[in-house]
Formats: structure tokens, C-alpha cells, sequence
């Protein structure tokens, strides 16, 4: 089973050719023939959940001054500069000035090789993509931008570029939730956890995306709210979570037994009063910690977001516990690169399989588990208060990738990201999270090298090994990154 996205990824990605406009009288028919490679290149984009805006073809200073204030006013997320023949850099002068949105020169030629004893200009000029791209990164570097990044390859049948085009559309994904997200943060961070500490407007400063500050409250009301319509809405919740999470009879933890009917119970309510609460305050993430006091219904309630959470994290709203923001970004991340995104840290090493475990008590993506997840109920969180129905699963066996996001001296922001593998081997049966990591060159020197870039003690866990895009992130958002 998967759970369906709550929203369709998206962004607003333009497209615009550049050219040379002594060409056009010299051959006929050559700029037909760019507009015909621009129309293949806007079709590759449209399968990968963007949106593609032409903005045409410029050929001089003028015509790039005339579309500027359009694509300013497009609100885009990335800009490919579709390198469709030669062109001067004066068609790309004024755009990287001007512009804060990303830009990606795409060079991709019609042909392999040029028909070399039949080669005419005519043949060469619809296949001269790539030759303007250093004067058009050179003219960055003067103006004192970042030099663009560049896709270059053949128009079709070019399985290495098509990945590059899918990978930029999937960081313009990204990029488009970042800086329009309404992430909540609610409560306090856990006492005596410094890394958990963020500022609310650095992560604005840095990322785009707004802080709501949340009172627990607001999920009470709808938790103690009584209605048929509410009680109907819990029924279906916990019909929808008995079908999606099994609930075997415990193993060896005293701590855990077979899910009551009370603490599933419990769950249900909590998730419907979650849902209700984001769609009120038009949240996308959620990052929190709050104890309550003890015997109370919000005690009860706070502590038992656990299953309901897990739930929204799988249909892209990540929800982040003990108030760590910071992580909660990373899971967007992940989320909208469509690799998942669970909240992780390091559990014991074992030392005989060379590998470490790691995993949390929540929340998880449920998209990534390995096998059908499992609820258990606990009598008590180790290490916080409460108790209730806990998460259980292993991530997906293969490629995986971590990013911890850590706060510098100066107070910015740090990506920490590792490739490793998630590999078979038998977890402890505890109610959280729990994937043998495996990290090279083994697991001692990994986690002296992991710890040495001060990374915060959570990170996002996602599959697959996509360090490189989320270096390309860090980059495009001005952020250090280390790949460990």
C-alpha cells in the first residue's frame, strides 16, 4: 500500500531559447528549425510534474531587455536557457544580472556527430548548442554571479541527459515548496537539547518558507470536539490505519504489547484532530514537542500524534518530533525529491555486521518501509513522557541517503549529507524505527568523519543516493554542504 500526496508535486519552470539574429536572413528556415528543438525540449519537461512557460527566442540585447520583465513576473522557480544555436552573450547578460532564479543552460545537439563529408554551416548551426556556453559562463563569472550549471548531451535518445533534465525538475520541486511552505512549529524544543534550537526568521532567511508559530490548543480543540460527524471521521480514521499497519503480539520488550483498542482509539482521534488543525492554519510541515501535564487530555493527546503523523509525512506533509525544525526542512526536501524523507538518528552499532542502526520513534515515511509497517503499544516513550501506539518498520532494503541540516557559529545553516546502503538484519522489535545503515569505509571511520562536520543529531532519511542533487540544492540556496 502507499499513501497518496495530500498536494501533486510542482513548479513553474521557464524555457528560453537564445540565438543569433544574423543568422535568420543568412539561412532559411534555421530559426524554424530552433523552435523545433525548443518544442522537444518543453515536451521532455511536461512528464515531470512541472510547469513549462516559453518565453520564446531572443537573439539580441533588445529582445532579451523585452522578455526580462516577463520572466520576472512569471515567478519562476528554475530557468533553463535552452542553448539552441549560437548566440552572443548579450542575450544572457542583462537575464543573469538581474535574475534570482536558478538558471540552467541546456545544450542538448540534434545529432551524434556531424555528417562530416556532407557537413554544411547550415548543419553545424543546428547543432552549435554547446558552442556559446563558455562565453555565457564566463560572462557569470564577470558579473559576479554563480556560474550556471549546464546539461549537455543529445536532443533525443540520451538517457544521461534526460536524467539531468528529470533531476532539475525535481529540485524545482523542491525549490517551488521552500519558498511558499507554511511550516508550524509549536510548543518548546526538549530541555537540554541545544542543537535543537533554531530561529525562526533564519530559517525564513534561508529557506523562503514561513514559520507559524502554533499553540497546542489549537489541535485540543478539535481532539475534544464532539459530534457524529467527528466520531464517524475517527471510526474511518482507525479502519484506515488497522488496514495499513499490522499489530503482531509483542516479542521481547516489556515495555511493548499487542495495540489496545485504546490507544488505537486514541491515534485515530489525534490524527483527525491534526488534519483538522493544518487544513485550518493552511500548514505544509509541522515541527513540535510538548509534554502537557501529567493525568491530562492534553497529555494524552500531544504524545499520541505519533500514528497520525507518520501518516501525513507519507502523504508529503513532514512532521518533525522534539521541535527540530531544522530536520523537518530536510524532510521536505527529501519529500519533494520523491525519495522519501524519515526522521532518523543513530541507534547502538553493530559492530559484528559492520553497520549501525538507525531510526527513530517517530514520525516516518510509510512510503519507504520495507513491508507493511507495525504498530505497537507502549507504556511509556523512553526518555519523554506519554505513552501509546508507537511505529515500527524498516526503510526499504538498497541505496540511501542522509541529510542532516546543523547550525553553524554564525548561525547559518550546514547540510551534512552521506550515501550509504540499508541492509537485511534483524532489528529490536521495540515499537520505533530501526534499518541497519551501512556507511563506507566502515562504520568507525563514517561516524568519526559524520560527527566531525557537526551535523544535528537528526537527520532526514530517504532512499536511493542522490547526494549530488542536494549538493546542487545547498548551492543553489547559498548553503554550506559537506558530503561526508
Amino acid at each position: 500500500m502507499k499513501i497518496d500526496r495530500r498536494k501533486p508535486l510542482t513548479a513553474r519552470v521557464g524555457i528560453l531559447g537564445v540565438g543569433h539574429h544574423v543568422y535568420w536572413p543568412q539561412f532559411d528556415g534555421l530559426k524554424d528549425e530552433m523552435f523545433a528543438k525548443m518544442k522537444i525540449f518543453e515536451n521532455k519537461l511536461s512528464t515531470h510534474s512541472v510547469e513549462p512557460i516559453d518565453f520564446g527566442l531572443v537573439d539580441d540585447a533588445e529582445s532579451t531587455y523585452a522578455v526580462l520583465s516577463k520572466i520576472q513576473a512569471a515567478d519562476l522557480d528554475l530557468l533553463f536557457i535552452d542553448m539552441v544555436t549560437y548566440a552572443t552573450s548579450a542575450t544572457f547578460g542583462i537575464l543573469v544580472r538581474t535574475l534570482s532564479v536558478p538558471i540552467v543552460l541546456v545544450a542538448l545537439q540534434p545529432l551524434e556527430a556531424l555528417p562530416y563529408e556532407k557537413a554544411t554551416t547550415y548543419v553545424q548551426l543546428c547543432n552549435d548548442d554547446f558552442c556559446s556556453v563558455p562565453e555565457f559562463t564566463g560572462v557569470a563569472m564577470r558579473m559576479g554571479k554563480p556560474i550556471p550549471e549546464c546539461i549537455i548531451g543529445l536532443l533525443e535518445n540520451d538517457p544521461i541527459a534526460d536524467a539531468e533534465v528529470a533531476e532539475w525538475c525535481r529540485i524545482a520541486n523542491v525549490l517551488h515548496d521552500l519558498r511558499r511552505s507554511r511550516i508550524g512549529l509549536m510548543g518548546h524544543a526538549l530541555e537540554a537539547m541545544l542543537d535543537m534550537h533554531t530561529d525562526p526568521t533564519s530559517i525564513t532567511a534561508a529557506f523562503g518558507c514561513h514559520v507559524a508559530l502554533c499553540e497546542p490548543d489549537e489541535i485540543m480543540k478539535h481532539y475534544t470536539h464532539e459530534s457524529v460527524e467527528c466520531a464517524d471521521l475517527i471510526e474511518a480514521k482507525k479502519k484506515e490505519i488497522l488496514s495499513f499497519f499490522d499489530t503482531p503480539d509483542p516479542v521481547s520488550d516489556p515495555l511493548t504489547s499487542k495495540l489496545t483498542d485504546h490507544d488505537l482509539h486514541v491515534a485515530a482521534q489525534a490524527a483527525v484532530a491534526l488534519e483538522h488543525f493544518i487544513q485550518e492554519r493552511k500548514l505544509d510541515g509541522l515541527a513540535y514537542y510538548y509534554e502537557a501535564q501529567p493525568g491530562t487530555q492534553m497529555r494524552e493527546m500531544v504524545t499520541n500524534l505519533m500514528v497520525g503523523n507518520s501518516l501525513l509525512t507519507a502523504a508529503g506533509f513532514p512532521m518533525c518530533g522534539e521541535f527540530d525544525i531544522k530536520t523537518c526542512i530536510a524532510m521536505l526536501i527529501m519529500d519533494r525529491l520523491d525519495i522519501g524523507g524519515s526522521f532518523a538518528e543513530f541507534h547502538p552499532i553493530d559492530f559484528a555486521r559492520d553497520s549501525i542502526l538507525v531510526g527513530h520513534d517517530g514520525p516516518h515515511h510509510l512510503n519507504i518501509a520495507d513491508g507493511k509497517p507495525v504498530l505497537r503499544s507502549l507504556s511509556k516513550y523512553h526518555g519523554k513522557p506519554g505513552s501509546g501506539a508507537g511505529v515500527e518498520f524498516k526503510i526499504l532494503e538498497g541505496e540511501i541517503t542522509m541529510l542532516s541540516i546543523g547550525v553553524k557559529a554564525d548561525g547559518t545553516f550546514k547540510f551534512v549529507i552521506a550515501e550509504g546502503e540499508s541492509m537485511s538484519g534483524p532489528v529490536p522489535p521495540t515499537g520505533n524505527t530501526n534499518t541497519h545503515g551501512k556507511f563506507k569505509p566502515d562504520i568507525r571511520t563514517f561516524l568519526k568523519r559524520w560527527v566531525a562536520e557537526g551535523p544535528t543529531h537528526h537527520f532526514a532519511l530517504g532512499i536511493g543516493h542522490h547526494a549530488s542533487t542536494l549538493k546542487k540544492i545547498a548551492d543553489l540556496l547559498g548553503i554550506e554542504a559537506k558530503i561526508v
